[in-house]
């Protein structure tokens, strides 16, 4: 059999073949779309200028083109987040599919950046020793891009570790110094969530007091446990359930007040705001209730977003310990010490979420809703004319 002929019914019967080359008529085609001519010859290797051309070069100079490409996308969609949040447009609720879905979007990017590590971990500390005396002073400290991504996200400027002693500013220049002013100056992802968690649906109910029960609730628990305990013999065993008892007693009760709170607050252990925090923990008991099932989406989201910026920030330590040991950075700071310095809470901007399940209690002693409640987190608000009329709405 001829497996190089196909038969005449097959021939007519080609379907793969009946499309049109409309490429051929003119007009704009992929290359020129995508300005390929650009982005593919934008890789020059500085080994090979100084005429000695390392290959290993090729390969740094593109992983890290390709991140900043995508820190690009990753501030399009967050931007576009901020926008939806910032004009009011969050408060018709069937925008908010749209702002999970440019989240996740967002965190799904970050996987891939955080996987992206090991495509730069096939070359060799000894490889990587051969071109980079040409990198300096260039550092990756000078992504602008991700400084932005970290201001908009919400980092405060009193909790960034200093860069060799100076603020992290003094390291751009001219317009870059300008954006990450400006950035500094426009309402961070962290206060525009932390206003819509203060406006949390039946929060400020006056049928359903849910700060004022919970708070009875969790009294009138404590009391039960601490009878319970109580009334064992004495031993070893009832001292230490005494002791754990007194430690989640007092972590429970921190959370009543207020003055504490805002003390942590001043010292940056907490960033959202009372009303906040008690909103945040209202969707996150009630998250089941059709109205707060999306918002608590997006407060998962948001948690993703800091363990993958985190994760982001420890394969960088890991690849630079890697690399270059204990030598300082090319752009002059101490290198691997710096770096690992960032992998902490002071860089997480939703550790108030995190800690939510710090204050987790029994079910029974989470309120209980009325029938009015019940039925008002059944119905979503939406306003027709900002749904429609949002530039956001594409």
């Amino acid at each position: 059999f001829n497996f190089s002929k196909l038969s005449l019914e097959d021939e007519n019967n080609d379907k793969s073949q009946e499309g049109i080359n409309k490429a051929s008529k003119g007009g704009l085609i992929y290359g020129e779309y995508l300005q390929l001519n650009k982005i593919l010859n934008a890789q020059e290797l500085e080994s090979e200028k100084k005429g000695k051309k390392i290959h290993d070069e090729h390969l740094f100079i593109v992983t890290h083109q390709a991140y900043e490409l995508w820190f690009k996308q990753i501030l399009w969609e967050m931007d576009s987040v901020r926008v939806i949040f910032q004009n009011g447009h969050v408060r018709d609720e069937r925008n908010m599919l749209k702002v999970i879905t440019r989240m996740n979007r967002i965190s799904l990017i970050l996987k891939l950046l955080v996987e992206q590590f090991s495509v730069l971990e096939t070359m060799t500390a000894l490889d990587f020793f051969d071109f980079r005396y040409y990198l300096s002073p260039a550092s990756g400290f000078q992504s602008l891009q991700f400084r932005l991504l970290e201001n908009k996200i919400g980092v405060p400027q009193s909790l960034r570790v200093p860069y060799n002693r100076r603020h992290y500013r003094d390291n751009f220049k001219g317009q870059d110094h300008e954006l990450l002013l400006q950035s500094e100056q426009e309402p961070t992802l962290l206060q525009l969530v932390e206003a819509w968690l203060e406006r949390t649906p039946g929060l400020d109910s006056e049928e359903f007091d849910f700060w004022g029960q919970f708070e009875e609730n969790v009294l009138k628990g404590l009391e039960e446990e601490f009878a319970l305990i109580q009334a064992k013999a004495e031993s070893e065993e009832k001292d230490d359930l005494l002791s754990e008892f007194q430690k989640q007693r007092d972590t429970l009760l921190s959370l009543f007040d207020e003055k504490r709170h805002e003390h942590l607050l001043s010292k940056g252990e907490r960033r959202l705001s009372y009303k906040a925090l008690k909103g945040a923990l209202m969707i996150y008991f009630y998250r089941e209730e059709p109205r707060f099932q999306v918002p608590f989406q997006l407060l998962t989201s948001l948690m993703d977003l800091d363990v993958l910026m985190t994760k982001w920030r420890y394969n960088h330590v890991c690849l630079v310990h890697r690399m270059i040991g204990g030598k300082a950075g090319t752009g002059g700071s101490s290198g691997y010490h710096y770096l690992r310095s960032t992998v902490s809470d002071r860089y997480k901007v939703f550790v108030d979420l995190f800690n939510l399940s710090t204050f987790l209690v029994p079910r029974h002693w989470i309120p209980k809703m009325n029938p009015s409640i019940h039925k008002f987190l059944y119905t979503a608000e939406y306003c027709d004319s900002s749904y429609f009329s949002s530039d956001d709405s594409d």
